[in-house]
């Protein structure tokens, strides 16, 4: 059994309860402007605001502390294109399924098609994979803990630092996403979870015009 280990909680800072009022409506304030963009500027962006924004997002919780998560950034144009050819395929075949057809008629008035252009204008893309096991030294299955929770929580704390940082983004999930394991080469125990879109929003970028739920249809208080 691993031996506990605890040190005191040093960096939790209360805030004066007016100021901590302030600092909540800022923020829902802030991230009232985030909106999912699928019309990226190719402009170039400093990797190190990646790194520091991944590095956010891996401060997340998660089940026993696994941390069942891994981020691949791609910003190389020919594995850009790869991961755009492969995925326009499956969504082709999605959005010609009769099958599918409630579901693609849901999604009429976000103005998608399966061409997946921002694939290749973004700079960088994010595939985010949940590690659904791992393995010990001696190379033993060891089993993995909430792990859809652990890499939700981690991937929304990264959309919220990419906005912190002034990018855009969009999260990307195709029909059938078992492309991204050979087109990155990621082990079989990792299955992907999203792929995030980042950059620059594209000048006269559009967006949708969208209502949210009010809090009294999302929260219940008791």
């Amino acid at each position: 059994m691993t031996e506990k280990a605890f040190e005191p909680y040093g960096a939790y800072r209360e805030y004066p309860v007016e100021e901590m009022k302030q600092r909540a409506a800022d923020f829902y304030v802030e991230m009232k402007r985030r909106r999912s963009v699928r019309h990226f500027s190719d402009r170039p962006i400093p990797v190190e605001v990646i790194k520091d924004c991944i590095r956010t997002a891996a401060r997340a919780p998660s089940g026993a502390n696994i941390q069942p998560w891994t981020f691949v950034v791609v910003s190389d144009p020919k594995v850009k294109k790869q991961i755009r050819e492969a995925a326009e395929i499956v969504e082709h075949e999605f959005y010609t399924a009769e099958a599918t057809r409630q579901w693609v008629d849901a999604l009429g008035h976000l103005g998608t098609s399966y061409r997946k252009p921002f694939l290749l204008s973004a700079p960088y893309l994010i595939a985010v994979f949940a590690q659904r096991h791992g393995y010990d030294p001696d190379g033993k299955k060891v089993k993995h803990y909430y792990v859809h929770e652990s890499v939700g929580i981690a991937t929304g704390i990264l959309i919220t630092a990419l906005h912190n940082a002034g990018l855009a983004s969009l999260t990307y999930t195709p029909a059938k996403m078992a492309f991204l394991n050979k087109v990155l080469s990621r082990p079989s125990n990792e299955k992907p979870f999203m792929i995030l879109v980042t950059g620059y929003a594209a000048d006269g970028a559009e967006v949708p015009v969208l209502q949210k739920k009010p809090l009294e249809e999302v929260a219940v208080f008791v």
